[in-house]
Order: structure tokens, then C-alpha cells, then sequence
């Protein structure tokens, strides 16, 4: 049997998405590492950053993450995979990037990070997390209908993908 696609979000920051070279190349990992459900490009305000990283709200940290993360467009990506928040989590590489680029100099964050606020991309780490920030950033993605339905279509495909949504589509 083959496992079921578990869901994270993948957030692509700022200066990543200002960054041709860093952003195809994870797009391209994006695309054919993972099955992209959903996809969005939308610019944050701080509020909405806010409320966002509000668990990180008395950390000394905080003003600042919240002030790049409104800085610029930022894209939006709900990955399927069968271990979904644990390989986009290792392809990312350690959340510090000075770490990254001497521990896992290939990672995204030691490839492209910049420093620990701009360390290239966000992503869930759990089941809860995930679950939380899809529909933080996705209010109409319906879990139950894709746990219900979707996720079967997916997995067993055929899909194929969409350059303009840059998404996968289920193929009619």
C-alpha cells in the first residue's frame, strides 16, 4: 500500500522571492520533489505577519522577522508528500543559516540564506503546524475534502503540472 500524502506549507520569503536564481531553483526542487496542492503570491502586511508568528511574539527576535516577512512579496505553497514536513524541513537545512552553510552547505539555507531572519524559506513543523498555517494562509483549502476525497486522486494520480498555477492538477 502506498502511504497517504501528508500536507505542509512552504513559505518562500522575501528576498527569496526577489532572488531569480534561488527561487527556480526550489521551484524546481519544489516541483519534483513534492505534489504542490496549492500555491499563492501575496504581499503580508505587518498585522498579518503578526498574527502569523504570533507564538514568537515576546521573543527578542520578533520586530524584526515580523518587519522582512512585510517587506515584499512572499509565496505560499501547500506540498503533498508521503513524509511531507520532514523533507522540506531537511532540504531547507538547519534554521540558522551560519550553521547551514558549514553543516549543510547543499540545503537551501546554506546555499541561499542570507542570515537567521532571511534564512530562504518557512516550513511546518508538525502535523498540528501545518494543519494551523494551511489554513491560516489557505481559509477556503478544506482539510475534509481532501482527506475524504482529494488525497487518493492525488497520490494515485494521474496529475500533472500546471507552470501557470504552479501547481499539480488532477488530469481529466
Amino acid at each position: 500500500m502506498i502511504s497517504k500524502l501528508q500536507l505542509s506549507l512552504a513559505i518562500i520569503k522575501p528576498h527569496t522571492v526577489k532572488n531569480p536564481v534561488a527561487l527556480t531553483y526550489i521551484r524546481n526542487v519544489l516541483k519534483n520533489k513534492f505534489v504542490v496542492i496549492k500555491t499563492k503570491r501575496l504581499f503580508l502586511d505587518k498585522s498579518t505577519a503578526a498574527n502569523f508568528y504570533i507564538e514568537h511574539k515576546d521573543k527578542f527576535f520578533f520586530n524584526r522577522l515580523v518587519t522582512f516577512m512585510s517587506s515584499g512579496y512572499i509565496d505560499l505553497h501547500v506540498l503533498g508528500h508521503k513524509n511531507a514536513i520532514h523533507l522540506w524541513r531537511k532540504m531547507l537545512g538547519p534554521t540558522k543559516v551560519y550553521k547551514a552553510q558549514f553543516e549543510d552547505p547543499y540545503s537551501l539555507r546554506g546555499m541561499f540564506g542570507l542570515s537567521d531572519t532571511r534564512n530562504v524559506a518557512h516550513g511546518s513543523d508538525s502535523l498540528t503546524s501545518a494543519e494551523r498555517e494551511i489554513k491560516f494562509f489557505f481559509p477556503e483549502f478544506s482539510f475534509y475534502e481532501w482527506h475524504s476525497s482529494n488525497e487518493e486522486l492525488y497520490r494515485k494520480g494521474p496529475i500533472i503540472f500546471n507552470k501557470h498555477l504552479f501547481q499539480h492538477v488532477r488530469k481529466l
